[in-house]
């Protein structure tokens, strides 16, 4: 499948959320317990597909931790790539039809409303999708005009995109068979503080010039 840059970027910018919602029961739960409840993003309607699903179910762990993974540029990338910026870090998958470019699109624009704030912040997409997310696949739909700038994008193998699942309390699930598949995910926005630790849930719902507020709060220590 060809990625349709301007296909993503007209569904962006219409911001049609269809089925995909931002979990606000994961948001809330984490924030609160961390606990092993996990809201998804339902790309397409539940066909009772087959597929592995993550969750990370130790309450007393944040998310967070170490992983290995491939960059976007085919590079060996870990957790170190979080160490000296703001970092939202956001699981989702290139073939998403609505909820992600919608979400991505978003960011974009509160990048464009930290200003220059935004060079000490940025954006992580780890993909839940490795058999179609190829580094080459990540480069090219993370390069939508409308998307925040610099985005690191991450892959791996199935076994290393579960580990890092776990280890960020993110559920998926592949939902139908064949190569037009969809990927049930939770949608949690995880900001990182510069030392790659968990720092809170970006709360659901906001506007670009609240979530903007959000972040430079965190940024200021007044949250």
């Amino acid at each position: 499948m060809v990625i349709r840059i301007a296909e993503i970027e007209r569904v962006s910018e219409t911001r049609q959320t269809g089925s995909c919602r931002r979990g606000s029961r994961l948001a809330r739960a984490v924030a609160a317990a961390l606990a092993l409840a996990a809201p998804l993003a339902a790309c397409a309607p539940h066909a009772g597909g087959s597929g592995a699903a993550q969750v990370a179910a130790n309450p007393d762990e944040t998310p967070g931790g170490p992983f290995t993974l491939i960059d976007q540029d085919g590079k060996p990338a870990d957790q170190r790539v979080l160490n000296g910026k703001w970092s939202i870090v956001f699981f989702g998958y290139t073939f998403c039809p609505d909820f992600c470019p919608t979400t991505l699109t978003t960011l974009g624009q509160t990048m464009n409303v930290l200003g220059a704030k935004a060079q000490d912040v940025q954006v992580v997409f780890i993909t839940v999708d490795p058999a179609r997310d190829t580094p080459q696949q990540l480069k090219t739909y993370l390069s939508a005009r409308v998307f925040p700038r610099n985005m690191i994008g991450l892959t791996g193998t199935p076994a290393q995109i579960a580990q890092v699942a776990k280890e960020y309390v993110v559920y998926y699930k592949k939902d139908g068979t064949g190569p037009n598949y969809t990927v049930d995910h939770s949608t949690a926005l995880y900001l990182m503080d510069p030392a790659g630790k968990y720092h809170g849930v970006i709360a659901d719902g906001l506007t670009p010039q609240e979530e903007a507020h959000q972040i430079s709060a965190a940024m200021s220590g007044a949250a």
